[in-house]
């Protein structure tokens, strides 16, 4: 997969995973894409460790599904890092 079909695929899948998640996330277009493309790259490696098959095709329903499960984790995190440090007593 060439470069800028990995950046559109990590755009489409942090903004479908944005789409998931429930509650407001922050963040623009960038962030989007920044955690969109981590996500994939975290949902790659993780699919190649665990089940053999990373993010391969841009046309491949599994690489979208990995890329998609792992923005979701990287979201998740990203939420728990920023929530925290945003919240005054």
């Amino acid at each position: 997969m060439g470069f800028l079909a990995f950046l559109l695929l990590g755009l489409i899948a942090g903004a479908i995973a944005k789409l998931i998640l429930p509650g407001k996330q922050g963040g623009g277009w960038i962030v989007t894409l920044i955690l969109g493309v981590v996500g994939a790259l975290l949902g790659g490696w993780l699919g190649s460790v665990l089940f053999g098959k990373g993010v391969e095709g841009f046309f491949d329903l599994g690489s979208w599904l990995l890329a998609i499960g792992g923005s979701i984790i990287v979201l998740l995190i990203y939420g728990l890092v920023v929530g925290r440090g945003s919240r005054r007593a």
